[in-house]
């Protein structure tokens, strides 16, 4: 049980998976106003940024949970320079199936609501671990111009236009599950442009070094297409955000 070794290439220097930067998430962070001695649970965690740094930053203590080992080492690595690895521990398994022992007051998918098969079911499975009156984090894409054709749509690693919504009508989503959205951090084109553009350069190096892998012209041909691939489509017209959510 583990990611495709393709993702990891493609993101081996990433301490973040997915679009919002280290500015970004220390704003969310500071912006929910976590009293000390917090308990989080991030699941899908990557490589543990998010956990660790507001493990040091704001004294939370938590889990976090990935079906990738690669990026659990960097985790447990980062626990470590951080000097909060007495605080936070990681979870090699299947998130989709992880519920806390213990109620925790934050519970997390920040970008990988495949786990419970979409959203709904991403909020329905944070519930199970959070204490009444905690707060989900949610991170989900949406779209910020809404595609006008099938060839948009799948550049923008979608199957259909309604795999993504608007801005407004994710909100509306989030609403309707019986959550207030209390808080929110976007990512913006130049945070999408560190997330893509780095795995670029990490898709050359390991090219370079490896040109005889299995897995060589299958990247190789990644990286013919994906820079403009993304400032094409995907910077144009998918957005991404985190969404803190309260149930009413």
């Amino acid at each position: 049980m583990d990611l495709p070794r393709s993702f990891t290439i493609r993101e081996s220097s990433h301490r973040i998976h997915n679009p919002i930067d280290g500015g970004k998430l220390a704003t969310l962070g500071a912006a929910l106003r976590l009293r000390p001695g917090a308990r989080l649970l991030d699941l899908a965690c990557g490589s543990g940024e998010m956990l660790c740094t507001w493990a040091r930053d704001h004294r939370l203590t938590g889990t976090g949970v990935d079906i990738s080992r690669v990026f659990l080492r960097h985790a447990e690595a980062r626990a470590a320079e951080l000097g909060v690895a007495d605080r936070v521990e990681f979870v090699h398994g299947d998130a989709s199936g992880y519920v806390a022992d213990t109620p925790v007051d934050v519970a997390a998918c920040v970008g990988a609501t495949w786990i419970g098969d979409g959203v709904p079911g991403t909020v329905a499975l944070l519930r199970r671990s959070l204490r009444p009156g905690g707060m989900m984090l949610v991170g989900e894409p949406y779209w910020r111009r809404e595609p006008t054709d099938q060839v948009i749509v799948e550049a923008c690693h979608a199957t259909t236009r309604d795999d993504f919504l608007p801005l407004p009508e994710t909100l509306e989503r989030f609403a309707e599950l019986g959550t207030d959205v209390v808080e929110m951090v976007l990512a913006d084109q130049d945070s999408w442009d560190r997330y893509v553009a780095a795995q670029w350069l990490n898709l050359r190096r390991w090219l370079d070094r490896n040109p005889d892998d299995e897995l060589h012209d299958e990247l190789r041909a990644e990286l013919d297409t994906a820079p403009v691939q993304h400032v094409r489509y995907q910077r144009e017209y998918l957005g991404w955000g985190v969404f803190a959510l309260i149930d009413r």
